[in-house]
């Protein structure tokens, strides 16, 4: 019978993080979060039964077992490449990620960085559906999932990428024809409402100590992207989540008069089935959004 083979994708993160001596630098190398890489280790020291690395501070330093294996090791990994190489198709990753967000998350910040993806990985073909149905409610199959988390589900692995805060926003021209000096001028406003969440208002007047405030008008919406549009297009006062309105806010398109009053909201998370947890094209567009997340 052919020897039992450790976990080869455990195994893959071992031999880089033992060779560069880093967590950080074999998740760049892989093109993984190093918490990624940090999995897999510990994976396989459960599989080997014996610890294979000393942590410490931003490094990291193999046990002296865990030198020798990698000195075995390490060569065929390179002997693997080289045959690869040799005999291998040319490498491609053409089968279509397919992806699925909220619809306002899509529009207000994943669209517009996409370009980025696809000019890094210009051999992932990406496929967006858009959805606000609960992850256990979805018919079709998806590489990944993008909601609102941390939430825990059985059978999915599930990392946070983005957070966020919600906080009043709306025109600047708005401002120039009704100044809004302090949180009580908003009852000289139209405020804007989702149907879907309807609390939003309430609990922030109420951070703001003012819970019995009625404003001069409002209006609902029922989706969140037509509700942020009419923020900018001068009808109204929204509440912003600060993820999705960091462009406009740099743009100059929203401000945000009250900012430091927030309320905290849940952050964006990928969710992927566990056996699709290792698909490369899978680790490349979360480790991207990990690293768009961290810069937005």
């Amino acid at each position: 019978m052919r020897p039992t083979l450790p976990p080869l994708n455990a195994l893959r993160a071992f031999e880089a993080a033992g060779r560069l001596g880093s967590f950080k630098e074999a998740a760049a190398e892989l093109h993984v979060t190093p918490g990624a890489v940090s999995q897999h280790v510990r994976l396989l020291e459960a599989w080997l039964g014996a610890s294979l690395f000393e942590r410490h501070n931003r490094r990291v330093q193999l046990t002296p077992a865990a030198k020798a294996y990698l000195e075995e090791i390490g060569p065929l990994f390179e002997q693997l490449s080289q045959a690869t190489a040799r005999y291998g198709m040319p490498r491609t990753l053409s089968r279509t990620l397919s992806v699925n967000a909220p619809a306002t998350f899509t529009l207000r910040w994943l669209v517009p960085r996409l370009a980025k993806f696809r000019a890094a990985h210009a051999d992932v073909d990406v496929n967006v559906e858009t959805s606000n149905e609960p992850l256990e409610s979805l018919k079709d199959d998806y590489d990944v999932i993008i909601r609102g988390g941390p939430d825990t589900f059985y059978g999915y692995s599930m990392r946070p990428f983005l957070s966020e805060e919600r906080l009043p926003v709306c025109s600047p021209a708005l401002l120039q024809r009704v100044p809004l000096r302090s949180p009580g001028d908003l009852r000289e406003h139209t405020l804007l409402h989702t149907s879907s969440l309807p609390r939003l208002w309430p609990d922030w007047l109420a951070s703001a100590q003012i819970p019995e405030l009625r404003p001069a008008a409002a209006l609902t919406f029922d989706h969140f992207y037509l509700t942020l549009q009419a923020a900018i297009d001068g009808i109204g006062v929204a509440m912003g989540p600060t993820a999705l309105v960091a462009d406009d806010l740099a743009a100059g398109r929203l401000v945000a008069p009250f900012a430091l009053v927030r309320l905290p909201s849940r952050s964006y998370c990928t969710y992927v089935a566990q056996e699709k947890s290792g698909d490369e094209r899978v680790a490349l567009f979360r480790a991207w959004l990990e690293r768009e997340g961290m810069g937005s």
